[in-house]
């Protein structure tokens, strides 16, 4: 079965959910070792905050190491909480998550999901608990402490403490 696995590769589709600005696209090049996202042109973000909608963009490649092949898709969603009202910008996220035409396409679902997590010195906001709640239950879920390297330790440590009850509780349910 090994031999059959090793030929025919593997298939690894992972979303990453997040504002702009939090190093998702930092993390995946860094991640799979390989530029899969060009550097963004910013000179026209203010255009984008008059279409207020969050889009789905899907990058694949084919990666290769010592003979064994991934086929990986990167489901990224632009323009997710990026504005003041972000009442509904979730629903192009669960909509994408639940496709009913899959047949048509090549297999998108979702091994994993990497949704960045801005810190604060709060807790999560109320956009984030809504999105991990549904997404937690199609997908497999990773919140990201977005640009933990950023912060001092103390801070670090109270944020952990302030969303640690959150996490167990959705965990139980």
């Amino acid at each position: 079965k090994h031999k059959i696995v090793a030929k025919r590769g593997a298939h690894f589709t992972v979303m990453v959910v997040g504002e702009s600005g939090l190093g998702k696209t930092t993390l995946v090049n860094t991640l799979f070792a390989t530029e899969l996202y060009s550097p963004k042109n910013y000179s026209r973000r203010h255009l984008k905050q008059l279409d207020k909608l969050t889009e789905v963009e899907i990058i694949k490649t084919e990666l290769e190491e010592k003979q064994f092949k991934v086929k990986l898709t990167v489901i990224d969603m632009p323009g997710f909480g990026d504005y003041v009202n972000n009442r509904n910008s979730w629903v192009p996220i669960i909509d994408f998550e639940q496709q009913p035409q899959r047949a048509n396409k090549s297999d998108l679902r979702v091994h994993a999901c990497l949704y960045f997590i801005r810190p604060t010195c709060y807790t999560f906001k109320p956009l984030d608990i809504e999105v991990m709640k549904r997404l937690g239950t199609r997908v497999n879920l990773s919140p990201i402490v977005a640009k933990a390297d950023t912060l001092m330790q103390v801070d670090l440590a109270v944020f952990k403490q302030r969303v640690s009850p959150f996490l167990s509780s959705a965990e139980k349910k």
